[in-house]
C-alpha cells in the first residue's frame, strides 16, 4: 500500500514537473515577465525539453543527476521569480494543451557543448603528449 502511494506522488510530481516546464516556455515569451525570469526561464526549458542531455543518461549515476536534482532546482528558482499570477495562467495554458514542444536550438547548444568539450580535451591531450615528450627528450 504504501509503495503504491509513493509510486502515485512521484507519478504526480513527474507530472506536475513536465507541465511546468511546459509553463515556463511560456512564460518566457510574456512581456509581463522580468528579462532575468525569462531568461532563466528558457534555459531550463529549453534544456528539459531538449531531446538531447547534456550529461547523457547511460552514465551511472550522473547520467540522472540533470533529470532528477539540476533541472526540478531550475524550474523551482524560475517560477520563485515569475509573478504567481502570471505563472498560474501559464499553467493552466500548459494544462489544457496536449503536446509539449520539443526544443531543437538547445540540442544543438548541448551538441555544441559536447564538440566544444571533446576539442579542449583532445587539445590538453595533445599538449600533455608534446610536453611530455619534450621532457624524455625523445
Amino acid at each position: 500500500m504504501i509503495q503504491h502511494t509513493v509510486a502515485g506522488r512521484l507519478k504526480a510530481w513527474a507530472r506536475a514537473l513536465k507541465r511546468d516546464v511546459h509553463a515556463l516556455y511560456l512564460a518566457s515569451r510574456d512581456p509581463r515577465v522580468p528579462w532575468y525570469a525569462k531568461a532563466l526561464a528558457l534555459i531550463v526549458a529549453g534544456y528539459a525539453l531538449s531531446p538531447i542531455d547534456l550529461i547523457p543518461d547511460f552514465i551511472p549515476v550522473l547520467g540522472y543527476l540533470d533529470d532528477v536534482i539540476l533541472v526540478p532546482a531550475g524550474v523551482w528558482l524560475a517560477i520563485r521569480l515569475i509573478p504567481a499570477d502570471v505563472m498560474a495562467e501559464h499553467r493552466a495554458l500548459a494544462e489544457a494543451t496536449p503536446s509539449r514542444p520539443v526544443s531543437k536550438t538547445a540540442a544543438i547548444a548541448v551538441i555544441a557543448i559536447w564538440i566544444a568539450a571533446a576539442a579542449m580535451v583532445g587539445w590538453l591531450l595533445r599538449h600533455l603528449f608534446q610536453t611530455c615528450v619534450r621532457c624524455q627528450g625523445l
